[in-house]
């Protein structure tokens, strides 16, 4: 008996039809990625920052003496290094916010996105480097 249906094509290999995925992880640490991540790192510890502001300064309306305390408590050295860092992650998180909307609307966006990264890392260097020496000088005067 004679069969009018076509023969199947003939059975192949996953691998002969498909690239390879690369060994481990998928991410290769390029500037895409970390700016993804930096983006993320920073926009979580702006967030806890912000909840832990508006608690500490809903206290007033509770006992201003309470919050006198609390806004004492944060004069020190170290807050005042949390502070540079908190600069830090709001002024990355503001450049590259920027740079993704650029990647997102501009239509050779995405084919620049490497150098907008460096350019945001070099307008971030700038902005520190302007802001980080003040803020020093203010928290050694605050210790002495």
């Amino acid at each position: 008996m004679v069969s009018l249906r076509p023969s199947p094509p003939p059975v192949t290999k996953r691998s002969d039809r498909l690239p390879r995925p690369p060994a481990g992880t998928v991410y290769r640490g390029h500037e895409g990625m970390w700016s993804w991540v930096l983006h993320r790192i920073t926009g979580i510890a702006i967030f806890f920052f912000l909840l832990v502001h508006v608690l500490d300064t809903a206290l007033i309306r509770v006992s201003p003496e309470a919050y006198n305390g609390v806004i004492a408590q944060y004069k020190n050295p170290i807050m005042g290094l949390g502070e540079i860092a908190l600069v830090g992650a709001i002024v990355f998180h503001a450049f590259n916010g920027l740079r993704i909307i650029l990647v997102d609307f501009w239509s050779v966006g995405t084919r620049f996105q490497r150098q907008m990264f460096w350019i945001v890392i070099g307008l971030w260097v700038v902005v520190m480097a302007g802001f980080v020496p003040r803020q020093l000088f203010v928290i050694i005067s605050e210790v002495q």
